[in-house]
């Protein structure tokens, strides 16, 4: 099952906080984050599409399996053992409505980070390294 590699928009302010808090917590190496905006991602990761990826949240076992969305998010705070809560998320019944949530969350993820954060994108956003976060 592990390691479990994350394709993660580094444009995102949002994306990347939430990669930082778990690549400081991952302390037994269950998680591999890549950014889908690295030169030569597609030939390294020819199976992801970049532009499904930048759509909605992808990861990968290393079984192969994919996964997606909220699954990702749980799977990815499930491995370094924090946010049991989000397991809700996943629940028959509930599952339906956090996806459409989720799924809205990320069409609209730039404006949710520049409402929460400031920045609507980052030119250079580097997870597990406390670089300076540019918005455009």
């Amino acid at each position: 099952m592990y390691p479990l590699t994350i394709f993660y928009d580094s444009k995102c302010p949002l994306c990347v906080a939430e990669m930082r808090q778990l690549g400081d917590l991952d302390s037994c190496s269950r998680l591999t984050m890549v950014d889908i905006h690295e030169p030569g991602f597609n030939r390294a990761y020819p199976h992801i599409d970049r532009q499904a990826a930048d759509r909605i949240l992808h990861a990968q076992y290393s079984n192969g399996e994919l996964i997606y969305g909220l699954d990702v998010t749980h799977q990815a705070w499930r491995a370094v053992g924090r946010k049991p809560w989000v397991a809700i998320l996943r629940v028959k019944g509930v599952r339906f409505f956090a996806d459409i949530a989720y799924r809205i969350f990320a069409r609209h993820r730039y404006t949710i980070s520049f409402l929460l954060t400031g920045q609507r994108r980052c030119e250079t956003c580097e997870v597990g390294k406390s670089s300076q976060m540019r918005s455009e």
